[in-house]
């Protein structure tokens, strides 16, 4: 029996809901669910590689298997970034794949990237799909969209890796760029205090078309950053604006192209909830800026008509949360 506060919060809800419901326990179909990836993630330097479960971030992976231990559902599918088969010999995505085969479940793995799905930023994420003996374990879905691979993938579990089989000829849409997904977007000063703008450009692209699609009964509106970014920033703008050494300069920093611009015809790396220049090329192609909240959506698939809310910082992490 597990002594976790989670597994006893849980053991007093579920007695007052059953007891309301005339039931013994809740039938759960499925648990879907992402454990927060601070511990694992490379952008933390502060990591316990020596016993990441003893890293206060990264017990909410003990809670999510509670949850699942108790509630049983039919179904589970956990997601975090691929930091959690690489990171300490790939401790944290061993643990979680032990506790579903532990708890009875069929577990299936598969590492995917957003890209190769229709999206124009890479972001490969680790999934974990968990089935009960008496249910069909799900399959995932293949790649839709041609892709370049801008990450690493530990050889050990380089097999989990969705792709089509080696050598067989498949039609595959062309890859999204960056200039696909904000092209039409309105330019944004880098101290804009406008938080509404109208489109004044007609959508070039298929993907711009789909993403201004509004839903009936809702307008359409775009929720910029209030570009405000550091002193070191605007000058690194300001002296290497034009001067192509600056990728060369930084080439040895473990993120790559530090104050560095992204380039329109690149698919670019993951989106992050902190627009920080110094360790990522996050700056516009053209305009002197990191990019905005409405283009950060935009490459993660959030619709036009989505309002975001809040302060700007708040707003940023909710469009990449």
């Amino acid at each position: 029996m597990l002594e976790g506060f989670c597994y006893k919060w849980l053991q007093s809800k579920n007695s007052a809901l059953t007891s309301s419901l005339g039931k013994d326990k809740i039938d759960v179909d499925a648990i879907c669910g992402g454990p927060p990836c601070q511990g694992i993630s490379d952008f933390n330097r502060f990591r316990n590689k020596d016993n990441p479960l003893q890293d206060e971030k990264n017990k909410q992976l003990q809670v999510f298997m509670e949850i699942v231990e108790y509630l049983k559902p039919k179904f589970v599918l956990m997601e975090n970034v691929v930091d959690i088969v690489k990171f300490a010999e790939g401790y944290l995505g061993r643990y979680a794949l032990s506790k579903l085969i532990h708890l009875n479940y069929q577990v299936r793995m598969g590492m995917m990237a957003a890209g190769a799905y229709g999206l124009p930023q890479f972001r490969m994420r680790a999934f974990f799909w968990g089935a009960r003996p008496n249910q069909k374990l799900p399959q995932y879905p293949l790649p839709t969209h041609d892709l370049v691979l801008r990450d690493v993938i530990p050889v050990e579990f380089e097999m989990s890796t969705l792709g089509w089989e080696e050598g067989k000829k498949i039609e595959l849409e062309k890859k999204l760029v960056l200039e696909d997904a904000i092209s039409d977007l309105p330019s944004v000063g880098n101290y804009e205090d406008k938080d509404v703008m109208d489109y004044d450009n007609d959508p070039k692209t298929e993907f711009q078309r789909f993403i201004r699609l509004i839903r009936e009964g809702i307008d359409a509106w775009f929720f910029f950053i209030k570009c405000k970014t550091t002193n070191i920033c605007s000058t690194i703008i300001v002296h290497f604006n034009s001067t192509p050494m600056i990728t060369n300069v930084f080439a040895g920093f473990p993120k790559g192209r530090p104050f560095a611009r992204l380039w329109w015809d690149e698919t670019v790396p993951p989106v992050v909830t902190r627009a920080e220049p110094h360790n990522q090329a996050i700056l516009h192609p053209v305009q002197d800026r990191v990019l905005s909240i409405r283009e950060n959506a935009r490459l993660q698939g959030f619709p036009d008509y989505y309002k975001l809310f809040g302060p700007v910082k708040e707003r940023s992490i909710n469009c990449i949360c």
